[in-house]
C-alpha cells in the first residue's frame, strides 16, 4: 500500500482554483500548484494523473461559485435586475473565472437552448418566471434574449479596461427586462 499523501486532493484543488482565479486557467500546471503549496510536483501528479482532471474540477468549482454569486438577491430590487447585474459584476470582479467559464470552448457542440435547459439553470429561471408572471417557455425566451445583452456587457468589462458604471447599467437592464416581458405578453394577447 502506498504511503498516504500529506497533501490532500482538496488542498491541491484549492491551490489550482486560486491560481485560475488570479491568473487564469492557462497558468494552472503541476509546477505552479506545487509552488503554491510549497512542495514538489509529486503529490500533485500522484493525486491527479492528468491535468485535465484538475481543470474539470476547477470548472465545477467556478461554476458553483458563479451560480451562488448570481443568486445573491437584494430585497429592494427586482430579482431579474439583480441576476443580470450580478452576472455583469462577476465578469468585472472575477475576470479570469468569467473568461474560463464563458469565453473558452467549454460549450462546444451545444446551443443556447441546451445551455438554458440544464438543471443548474432552473433556480435562475424560476426567479425570472415568478417575477415576470410568465410560463416557463416564455421565461426561457425572455432569458435567452436578455442573456445576449447582459453577456455582451459582461464580456466588454471582462476583456477591456473599461469602467464599471452601475448607475448606467441598471436603467438599461430595467428597460430591456420590462420591454421583453411586455413584448411576450403583447404577443400572447394577439
Amino acid at each position: 500500500m502506498p504511503p498516504k499523501s500529506r497533501i490532500p486532493r482538496e488542498m491541491i484543488l484549492e491551490a489550482a482554483y486560486a491560481i485560475a482565479s488570479e491568473q487564469g486557467v492557462a497558468a494552472v500546471n503541476a509546477r505552479a500548484i506545487a509552488t503554491r503549496l510549497g512542495c514538489s510536483t509529486q503529490p500533485v501528479l500522484y493525486a491527479f494523473t492528468r491535468m485535465e482532471n484538475i481543470i474539470q474540477e476547477i470548472y465545477r468549482m467556478a461554476d458553483s461559485y458563479h451560480t451562488a454569486y448570481l443568486m445573491q438577491l437584494s430585497d429592494d430590487e427586482n430579482p431579474m435586475i439583480c441576476i443580470g447585474l450580478n452576472y455583469i459584476r462577476f465578469a468585472e470582479q472575477e475576470k479570469p473565472l468569467f473568461r474560463f467559464l464563458f469565453q473558452s470552448d467549454n460549450f462546444a457542440g451545444q446551443n443556447i437552448t441546451g445551455l438554458i435547459d440544464t438543471p443548474e439553470m432552473l433556480p435562475v429561471l424560476e426567479v425570472f418566471q415568478n417575477e415576470a408572471g410568465l410560463s416557463l417557455d416564455q421565461t426561457k425566451i425572455v432569458f435567452k434574449s436578455l442573456l445576449m445583452l447582459v453577456h455582451g456587457w459582461a464580456s466588454l468589462l471582462a476583456n477591456n479596461s473599461m469602467e464599471y458604471q452601475e448607475d448606467e447599467i441598471v436603467p438599461m437592464l430595467k428597460i430591456a427586462f420590462m420591454g421583453m416581458i411586455g413584448a411576450i405578453k403583447m404577443e400572447e394577447a394577439t
